[in-house]
């Protein structure tokens, strides 16, 4: 079960309730960064965000079932196309928009239900029933964005032992135990940021001091100090994604970390574009130095290949997935290509 090789396959979410096909599996020229697509699979609704682990059979993909009753899948990916391994498994939270594994367990921000849902995974790769639920309190002052808490991403810390959840509607990020054995999940401590910004998803620098936050209801970013020793996110310092002036309201999506941490790219739905930011020796100045066309409408994802020298876009409301060849400099992205996937949501490389 599952790709043993693991270079040059990539995979795809998209909205099947937007015209979407699920998940599209593609051919990555080593080369070129082109994708091809070799198969896709709709036997889950709604996968808007995948994640690929190694079992005892070989890689397996994950993926959340972005719907009213919320649910996870996973897949074999050996072939051409991806396989469903087992039946989908209910999240017990509404509308899971993000997942990760860590500590042996699937772990998902539920988005509607503001909550986080956390399932073991068995040897085979297949996920159980969910162990437990974390329900984040709290509100914002966003008059319908932030009447109550929504999960929006879900990670781990570098080191494996903290587990992090970024909520929209309470702009904070909780940190959080995850006990191995039993699944449970225990709130650590939870870090406010400015109300109103509406934090939506959170990178971590390569070397594990710092993290960044990509605010959504605000278009700006807040950089953190992370002290893993203690569990403790401290914000310091807050910039823009987007020029001064620009015009239209615009939603920040996602953030990712350059391989060498001097740059980092934002997406910006709404503004259309991939905001440049430069990161100096401290970690902690960053500075907008441009922004590029994202090649689409309405970027909801952004992912490096695993050089770290191309970026990838996936344009929902335009349907695509676009490439771009990243100045190793200046970390400025040019566009090199496109493949069409109606309402993309992410990508993900194996």
């Amino acid at each position: 079960m599952g790709d043993k090789g693991g270079a040059g396959r990539a995979f795809i979410g998209s909205f099947t309730s937007a015209g979407g096909r699920g998940i599209i599996a593609a051919a990555v020229d080593r080369e070129t960064g082109a994708l091809t697509e070799t198969g896709a699979s709709d036997a889950v609704a709604d996968p808007s965000y995948l994640a690929l682990a190694v079992a005892s059979g070989g890689t397996v993909l994950y993926t959340v079932s972005e719907t009213a009753e919320g649910a996870v899948a996973a897949f074999d990916v050996a072939g051409a196309s991806p396989r469903p391994i087992g039946v989908r498994v209910p999240v017990c939270g509404a509308g899971p928009t993000h997942l990760a594994l860590a500590s042996g367990h699937l772990v998902t921000a539920n988005y509607g239900s503001g909550s986080v849902s956390v399932l073991p995974v068995g040897a085979d790769g297949e996920p159980g029933e969910a162990s437990g639920v974390l329900q984040h309190e709290g509100a914002g002052p966003h008059p319908d964005r932030q009447r109550g808490p929504h999960a929006h991403q879900v990670l781990p810390d570098p080191t494996g032992h903290w587990v992090l959840s970024v909520d929209l509607g309470t702009d904070s990020v909780r940190i959080c135990a995850l006990h191995p054995a039993t699944g449970e999940l225990t709130q650590h401590r939870e870090t406010a940021l400015r109300p109103g910004t509406g934090p939506r998803h959170l990178a971590f620098h390569p070397a594990g001091s710092h993290a960044y936050v990509l605010n959504e209801l605000e278009p700006t970013l807040t950089v953190c100090r992370w002290d893993a020793d203690t569990g403790v996110l401290e914000p310091v310092a807050e910039t823009p994604v987007l020029p001064e002036g620009a015009a239209g309201p615009s939603y920040p999506s996602e953030v990712v970390v350059s391989h060498d941490g001097r740059h980092l790219w934002a997406a910006n739905r709404g503004h259309d574009s991939i905001a440049v930011i430069a990161l100096d020796e401290t970690r902690e100045r960053a500075e907008l130095v441009t922004t590029v066309p994202c090649g689409g409408h309405w970027p909801r994802d952004l992912a490096l290949d695993p050089t770290g020298r191309r970026l990838y876009a996936a344009n929902e409301r335009s349907g695509d997935v676009t490439w771009f060849d990243i100045d190793q400099e200046t970390g400025v992205p040019r566009r090199a290509g496109s493949i069409d996937v109606p309402a993309a949501s992410c990508v993900v490389f194996a």
